[in-house]
């Protein structure tokens, strides 16, 4: 038996709208044809969205990603690989200064 998938972005404006009304995940969910745990699974992933674009993270699509989508920041990411190794190499030579003394 194959699985229903619906497309339950194409209702948000719906499902927003008639969650400020004050309706219920059930009452929502009877009066677009959906299940009520489809729309508490998406009220739920809209809230994080929301919290995520609103706290400045950037939000990352699931897939694989394809090979020259974005750019990527080769500099920043290999200065901050550069620092994080320096610090590792500070933190191991000072153990063994400090093992070597006893």
């Amino acid at each position: 038996m194959s699985r229903k998938y619906t497309k339950i972005d194409q209702y948000e404006k719906q499902i927003l709208s008639m969650r400020e009304e004050g309706k219920t995940h059930r009452e929502i969910a009877e009066s677009l044809g959906l299940e009520k745990e489809q729309i508490k699974k998406w009220l739920r992933r809209y809230r994080i969205k929301k919290e995520k674009i609103e706290a400045g993270i950037p939000i990352r699509t699931r897939g694989q990603h394809r090979k020259n989508s974005e750019p990527k920041n080769i500099i920043a990411e290999q200065t901050y690989e550069i620092q994080r190794l320096k610090m590792e190499n500070d933190l191991l030579r000072d153990f063994l200064w400090f093992a070597e003394r006893r």
